[in-house]
């Protein structure tokens, strides 16, 4: 009995997908670690050791797309290695070019299929039907029985295919030396604390720390258990309880609820999906630290941005950097003037919109920030502040800031275009002033979590360098305390059902 639940424990199971907030993934990372004590001495067995649950863990998270993964892990190897092999420029633009295609029609594929059928089946009246050639492959070659009528999307994708163009490209422009040995490359590429959701880690970054030994002081052990403990906290007791309790209803159905209560539920949106983005790599970051491996920073308090520019210095550090560096500096960036840097700010953020999913929303979330990031260059010199009034102009450029990338919030949340238009008429134009009172005190705990989150979120850093500092200095004894009472706390907030990550859709 119980090595038939082992093994089936072992399957992937589609309605249990392996998430840092599920019971599973903390026994497989003990499990991990326990392993972890006998290997880690040693570089190349450590690498290979992390390379195997790493594939694991990702087939438990992805199932059969599992398969991408390895197919993206070789290609770009291979690619990787003859860029660096060859001086000819034509050659190697060829070769940089072949990974780049070649990773985005596979992306393209899986995550904008519906889309460009739709667009075709619209322009052509045609009646094209999308099928997934990867479940019919797998049938075929493996006698399985997968639905081959439906494409869903492979968990991490976007993010493996951006570390890994990211990889060619740095080989290209001969910022890297391609990487020798295949598996030390694939477990760059799968390793699985950020795999399904970030940071997107550069080869530059982490490649050399696969040829350092393991070290990792009292103070980043300390500060690994304050980010995990954090991430959880994040997630489950803000993130996952205003979700389901308000945020979610108000978007599933606006025009049930007032102006005041959509306007809410667009403030709660805007904590929930930082706590739980933020939530997510913290826990990734400090799960990559306990092995011995450093990730980059991919937050800092997005919401004391005082402008939009400032907003994407700070928000989803990883992806803002990578779109810089690869698609609005290749652009042109702002080496061609006024009028092509905007409109390389535009196209970049119209494709960085895209890249959150096949919809026009999201390509609306993207021209807002792109419109917003061009005005931003403008209102340098036309913002009627004084520039003696700088609290004030700070102030002002705070609740400015917040309030258009919460506006952008709404095309990325609602469903479609009609409950968008929903949501900004109740806002607009549906209050009932007498009933906010009343309001309060129905949501009287969802508020209360909204409001404490966004006044943590804006605490001075200096002061939460200080408890994070706090903790990381104290006894292990006390460290242990904290977290049992962390994690009953957790327990006390949880929702129905695990929620999964809101990143795993993109």
């Amino acid at each position: 009995m119980l090595l038939d639940r082992l093994l089936a424990w072992m399957l992937y199971n589609p309605k249990e997908p392996m998430l840092f907030t599920s019971l599973y993934f903390w026994i497989f990372f003990a499990v991990v670690m326990a392993g972890y004590s006998l290997v880690y001495k040693h570089k190349a067995s450590r690498n290979i050791y992390l390379f195997i649950f790493s594939l694991f863990f990702y087939y438990k998270s992805g199932g059969y797309y599992f398969s991408l993964l390895i197919f993206s892990t070789i290609v770009d190897y291979i690619i990787g290695l003859l860029i660096g092999r060859t001086e000819s420029k034509l050659k190697r633009l060829m070769l940089v070019t072949t990974s780049v295609v070649i990773n985005l029609l596979v992306l393209a594929y899986f995550k904008y299929a519906y889309f460009f059928t739709d667009i075709v089946n619209s322009v052509f009246h045609t009646q094209l039907e999308v099928q997934n050639q990867l479940a019919v492959w797998t049938n075929f070659t493996f006698g399985t029985s997968l639905d081959i009528t439906t494409i869903i999307l492979p968990v991490g994708i976007s993010f493996y295919t951006f570390q890994t163009i990211s990889y060619s490209i740095d080989v290209y422009r001969k910022r890297l030396e391609p990487v020798k040995n295949i598996l030390d490359f694939g477990f760059y590429v799968s390793f699985f604390p950020q795999l399904v959701a970030g940071p997107i880690v550069r080869a530059a970054e982490f490649i050399p720390q696969l040829y350092k030994n393991y070290k990792i002081s009292y103070a980043e052990f300390g500060h690994a258990i304050f980010l995990i403990l954090n991430g959880l906290i994040k997630k489950m007791i803000v993130s996952d309880y205003i979700s389901v309790n308000f945020v979610d209803r108000i978007f599933d159905n606006p025009a049930a609820y007032s102006g005041f209560e959509n306007l809410m539920g667009v403030y709660g949106y805007a904590i929930q999906i930082y706590c739980d983005f933020s939530g997510y790599t913290d826990i990734a970051i400090g799960a990559a630290l306990l092995l011995g491996f450093r990730l980059p920073l991919n937050f800092n308090s997005p919401y004391k941005a005082a402008s939009i520019t400032d907003f994407w210095r700070r928000w989803h550090i990883s992806l803002s950097s990578w779109l810089r560096d690869y698609l609005y500096i290749s652009l042109g960036g702002n080496r061609k003037g006024k009028i092509r840097q905007n409109i390389n700010l535009m196209l970049t953020m119209l494709l960085g919109g895209l890249w959150h999913g096949a919809h026009i929303r999201f390509i609306i979330w993207g021209g807002i920030h792109g419109l917003a990031l061009v005005l931003d260059k403008l209102g340098k010199y036309l913002n009627p502040i004084p520039k003696k009034h700088k609290l004030f102009r700070r102030i002002a450029g705070l609740v400015f800031t917040f309030h258009v990338v919460c506006l952008a919030w709404i095309f990325f949340r609602a469903k479609d275009m009609h409950a968008i238009q929903t949501v900004l008429t109740q806002i607009t134009s549906s209050w009932n002033l007498r009933l906010i009172p009343e309001i309060i005190s129905v949501y009287g705990n969802i508020f209360a979590i909204i409001v404490i989150a966004f006044a943590i979120h804006w605490l001075p850093s200096r002061f939460k360098e200080k408890y994070r500092g706090w903790f990381i200095r104290t006894h292990w004894s006390l460290k242990a305390l904290i977290a049992v009472f962390a994690i009953v706390l957790i327990y006390q907030f949880r929702t129905a059902g695990i929620q999964p990550f809101i990143y795993f859709q993109f």
